[in-house]
């Protein structure tokens, strides 16, 4: 070998070194184990309003800003603008807030209460409106209690007594309407119908259960004992993910729907005839989501403890390095197919219980889909999978604040 032919290999040899050392310390500072190629100003804040200009354009309808759910021929759920109204309060999207709280209150609030008709779409007969004969006008608790809390977030983010005035109506009606009384305790039915329904049982959903909302409203309505509806709701999150049900065995996971005894408060499943599963999927992933928000606003040790008990989240993730959008109480998969929305309802556990674990299942589920460049996801998603995205990086962003205040704990502990 000659000795510039020599010299040659050594300046290759030395240029290869340097990479590979600036190559590995990349990789050691980098979190996600991947190197972080986002352009300088990307962040978790820029993101958020990114996506929220891009749900108003795709998802909400331009003359009346209502939330379309276009996966199913653009109806109209209290749910869906429940999450335009609490986005938008969180947002400081006044406007956006104003249009669609004056549509809600002139097509959905009913007539002989301030609780919302659930659903809204194109009649038979080729109009719009609340569809009856779906039982479009029954309320879904769930969806009247975020609206409460939005306009009363409103209230304090906007200094504007109107929205207090319209949300505290709600919420005493949620009371008069959705709680039912057991063993002389509180506890949150599914809907209105279910206060007067002659059956043994009443119907509740795990994932509507949202004990930092009662904590405010026992704040604005002292006149109800909202921190044992709290505690009450506690008590079914525990029963209804420790107990096997219609399974024969339990994974510790939230189940969809349950049904509470009128007489003894217990939980168990609800009658196979009317189709409501204790499987973990669409509904149920939302509650991780409710817990850590209440763990984060409150440190309501419940909150926490309910979430340590997920551990089956976890396991699926470190095991499969997914999550599926359905599961069997027992934890068995029920299909392979994944959403954004239940990464983003999943990031509740992961945020409080799962840290080690919980960037990873943000960067590569949840950031690893929004495009950079155009400012987007990278593909298209469903009005659910968008909304819960979207409240799941808010969530690991620290992006959800207590709009109406501090609340003292001690006042809401256990009853």
């Amino acid at each position: 070998m000659t000795e510039q032919s020599h010299t040659q290999l050594s300046a290759l040899v030395y240029g290869t070194c340097i990479v590979i050392v600036v190559l590995v310390a990349a990789f050691a500072l980098n979190i996600g184990g991947i190197l972080d190629m986002r352009p300088p100003e990307f962040s978790k804040r820029n993101m958020l309003a990114a996506l929220w200009y891009q749900y108003k354009l795709n998802y909400l309808e331009p003359s009346s800003l209502r939330s379309l759910d276009k996966q199913r021929d653009n109806i109209t759920t209290s749910e869906g603008q429940s999450y335009t109204l609490l986005r938008a309060a969180w947002m400081d999207d006044k406007d956006t807030f104003d249009s669609s709280w004056q549509w809600t209150k002139d097509n959905l609030q009913r007539k002989e209460d301030h609780l919302v008709s659930w659903l809204f779409g194109k009649r038979a007969d080729g109009s719009y409106g609340v569809l009856r004969d779906q039982g479009g006008y029954n309320t879904a608790s769930d969806a009247d209690s975020d609206i409460a809390l939005a306009l009363i977030f409103a209230s304090r983010r906007w200094n504007d007594q109107k929205y207090f005035g319209d949300g505290i109506l709600i919420v005493r009606d949620i009371w008069n309407k959705e709680v039912v009384t057991i063993g002389g305790r509180p506890y949150l039915a599914a809907n209105n119908v279910e206060k007067t329904t002659s059956k043994g049982t009443i119907v509740v959903n795990p994932s509507y259960l949202s004990p930092y909302a009662y904590k405010i409203f026992a704040e604005v309505d002292p006149v109800h004992d909202w921190r044992a509806l709290a505690s009450t709701s506690y008590e079914v999150i525990d029963q209804s993910m420790r107990l096997t049900l219609d399974s024969g065995a339990s994974a510790t996971i939230p189940p969809d729907w349950v049904v509470v005894d009128k007489a003894t408060g217990a939980v168990s499943a609800a009658p196979a005839s009317t189709g409501l599963s204790t499987n973990f999927s669409f509904d149920a992933m939302r509650l991780p989501w409710r817990l850590a928000l209440d763990y984060a606003w409150t440190s309501d040790p419940r909150a926490k403890e309910a979430l340590d008990k997920m551990g089956f989240l976890r396991s699926e993730w470190r095991a499969k390095g997914s999550l599926a959008t359905s599961y069997r109480h027992d934890g068995a998969r029920l299909t392979e197919d994944q959403a954004l929305s239940m990464y983003g309802g999943a990031m509740g556990y992961f945020a409080v219980s799962d840290v080690a674990d919980a960037d990873a299942v943000y960067r590569r589920k949840l950031e690893a889909v929004y495009d950079t460049n155009e400012s987007k996801w990278a593909k298209p998603q469903s009005y659910y999978d968008e909304n819960w995205a979207w409240f799941g990086i808010a969530l690991y962003a620290g992006e959800l604040t207590n709009l109406y205040g501090d609340i003292n704990y001690a006042a809401h502990s256990a009853k």
